[in-house]
């Protein structure tokens, strides 16, 4: 076996049982050799393991060898005709942020949802799809000049987006994308990261379209909330159940991943783990014994709570501090899609903003009003394409009040909720750079004595909320909101991409 780095024993050991997997499913790594599939029946096999165990280096390695191998990878955004007789690979995820992840450590990964479903293009632009994927001649297309296709052409060198590259070149989604269909052909590979958030439904769903499906999952998360606990790679036979025990990134003395691991000794109760984040604290800037919550950090790094109640009251606060009106949002402010409310009649619509990222738990950033009444300008955090006008409902929940308060809405769309503080729940699958943990609410959970799964209920939401921060933890201890040091900004966000799609969704009557 010839990988480009040194794997682990464990990390061997799983490369080659995936690889004998791929084999019977006509894909040789050792020799780069394909065949046409073999059998009808959907092979799944899952690789666990907790945080830094190396999950993510481990599905890296395979997607290299599978690309090498000659599998065409799949993104979602475009098919061409041109390939249904190749091999493919599919890299998904949960959710826009989850898959940004991967993006960013060159992992083509896109959502479930954009495997779900696929665009439907205008003839005329789709000759432009086939000629950017290497499927045709460059096209001539009235309205287009050589310039645009040139813009188009080198945008998709170095993006692989075809909807990004047609932006490139001055179009827009309405003007390519005509309707959204459910995949009706099965696909080849699947690899699925954060496997633990998947509920029955979607990996039922999974299994229709990939006969070779590959999960990986941190058992150690939370299961989602319809699941009593489990996880779908809990219930595979345990010789399909692949398990990493190594920690790769302990190597680099990580003092986050340090005090996640150790949540894992049963003689650690509440009151020695906040002792050893403090002490981690006096020692590595890494970590942070935070005396108050930092509202500078929570337009684009949510606190992450247990409980709704402080989930709304620091809400609440973070709004106050900036001034907010109660019938407006400031350009700036942080909002979490809590779904669509669109008819059935509207399926099309629907499948229009779930494919540019509006589906259930995205994160945006609000960056003020639509052209039209109850319309929003949006940027959806770790989708591909981010900038989104879309019909939106938004509803800011008041403390000790059943009903909450909507300072703008259209008669239906997107509907959205504060995203200055989110749930552990709602935060599993992203990660931000910097993690602030509101740890009064895993005090309560721990005092309440709950269990979830075997474990107390306080400790795996302790792990989900420390393990979502890339490079630096701040455990907040007191229930104390500190003064923004500035106004919030969208300028940064504004720039990027510099050709943005703009997909309205109007309601109809």
């Amino acid at each position: 076996m010839t990988t480009t780095l040194s794997l682990s024993d464990d990390q061997a050991s799983a490369y080659d049982s995936v690889t004998e997997m791929l084999r019977s499913a006509g894909i040789d790594l050792d020799d780069a050799l394909l065949s046409p599939p073999k059998g009808s029946a959907t092979a799944v096999m899952a690789i666990t393991g907790k945080a830094g165990s190396g999950k993510t280096l481990l599905l890296a390695e395979l997607y290299k060898a599978l690309e090498n191998a000659g599998l065409d990878i799949v993104s979602g955004d475009y098919e061409s005709r041109k390939r249904r007789d190749k091999r493919t690979l599919a890299i998904l995820a949960p959710t826009n942020k989850a898959a940004s992840v991967l993006r960013f450590r060159g992992v083509p990964a896109t959502t479930i949802h954009r495997i779900l479903y696929t665009p439907v293009y205008d003839p005329e632009y789709e000759r432009i799809a086939e000629w950017l994927s290497g499927n045709g001649d460059r096209p001539e297309v009235e309205g287009l000049t050589d310039l645009a296709l040139d813009r188009a052409f080198t945008f998709y060198q170095s993006n692989k987006s075809i909807p990004g590259a047609l932006a490139a070149a001055g179009l827009r989604g309405s003007d390519f994308i005509t309707g959204w269909k459910r995949r009706e052909e099965p696909l080849d590979i699947g690899f699925v990261d954060e496997a633990s958030m998947l509920d029955d439904k979607q990996f039922e769903d999974l299994k229709d379209i990939f006969p070779t499906l590959l999960l990986f999952g941190d058992p150690a998360q939370l299961a989602p909330v319809n699941q009593s606990g489990t996880m779908v790679f809990e219930k595979l036979p345990s010789p399909r159940v692949l398990h990493l025990n190594r920690v790769h990134r302990q190597e680099a003395d990580n003092p986050i991943l340090d005090l996640a691991h150790a949540l894992a000794d049963p003689a650690v109760d509440f009151y020695r783990f906040e002792k050893m984040v403090e002490d981690a604290a006096a020692r590595d800037d890494r970590v942070v014994w935070g005396q108050r919550v930092e509202v500078d950090l929570m337009a684009r790094s949510p606190v992450l709570v247990w409980r709704n109640a402080t989930r709304i009251r620091l809400i609440n606060a973070f709004r106050n501090v900036y001034g907010a009106p109660e019938d407006a949002l400031l350009e700036g402010e942080p909002l979490i899609c809590d779904g669509l409310e669109l008819p059935l009649k509207h399926r099309n619509k629907r499948l229009d903003l779930e494919a540019r990222g509006l589906i259930k738990g995205a994160q945006v950033i609000y960056l003020g009003e639509g052209r039209k009444p109850g319309f929003s300008r949006l940027h959806v955090m770790g989708a591909e394409d981010p900038q989104v006008s879309a019909a939106s409902i938004v509803k800011i929940e008041k403390p000790d009040e059943e009903e909450p308060f909507i300072p703008f809405a259209a008669r239906m769309g997107a509907t959205f909720l504060h995203g200055a503080a989110v749930t552990i729940h709602k935060a599993q699958g992203s990660q931000w750079e910097t993690v602030q943990v509101f740890a009064p609410d895993l005090y309560a959970a721990a005092r309440m004595g709950r269990m979830e799964a075997g474990q107390p209920l306080w400790k795996r939401l302790a792990y989900v909320a420390i393990t979502r921060a890339q490079d630096r933890l701040i455990w907040v201890v007191r229930n104390r909101l500190s003064k923004p040091t500035a106004g919030l900004r969208v300028d940064d966000l504004r720039t990027l991409p510099a050709a943005p799609l703009t997909l309205e969704a109007e309601p109809e009557t």
